[in-house]
């Protein structure tokens, strides 16, 4: 099975504040198995580090809300265009982001409040039929 994973998972330094999210589980989980990894904010053409954002009101943005919601989304297009020409049958997703978060996102307040909702690469890959796993639930 091809398995996309989020590349901060992997160890890249491509997190919001420029380090990563490694996750030992991810890397026995995959064990095996051909691995893709992406990072559709950094596909999408932003920078790391980067200001944090969160999705408010459909829009993601910055907390003095200046917009990035075209490279978000622009970032998720790419990276299910490199999943599909891969085959990849499932994608395991950093929490709470609002690119990867599965069913748990931030609140749009930049307070730490988390709310049920799906990032915006998350909600193309399940449009595209891209099985999603939050890295919590592996």
């Amino acid at each position: 099975m091809v398995i996309g994973v989020s590349a901060c998972l992997l160890g890249e330094n491509c997190k919001y504040n420029g380090g990563n999210n490694y996750s030992e589980k991810t890397l026995e989980y995959v064990k095996g198995h051909e691995v893709v990894p992406v990072c559709p904010e950094v596909l999408g053409g932003l920078p790391t580090p980067r200001e944090s954002a969160e999705i408010v009101d459909g829009v993601v943005k910055h907390k003095d809300g200046y917009s990035v919601d075209a490279e978000f989304r622009d970032g998720a297009e790419k990276a299910l265009q490199i999943l599909l020409n891969k085959k990849a049958e499932l994608m395991i997703l950093q929490s709470r982001s609002p690119s990867c978060g599965v069913n748990t996102i931030y609140d749009g307040t930049f307070s730490g409040n988390l709310i049920s909702g799906n990032g915006v690469f998350v909600e193309l890959l399940k449009k595209n039929g891209i099985k999603v796993v939050d890295v919590a639930d592996l």
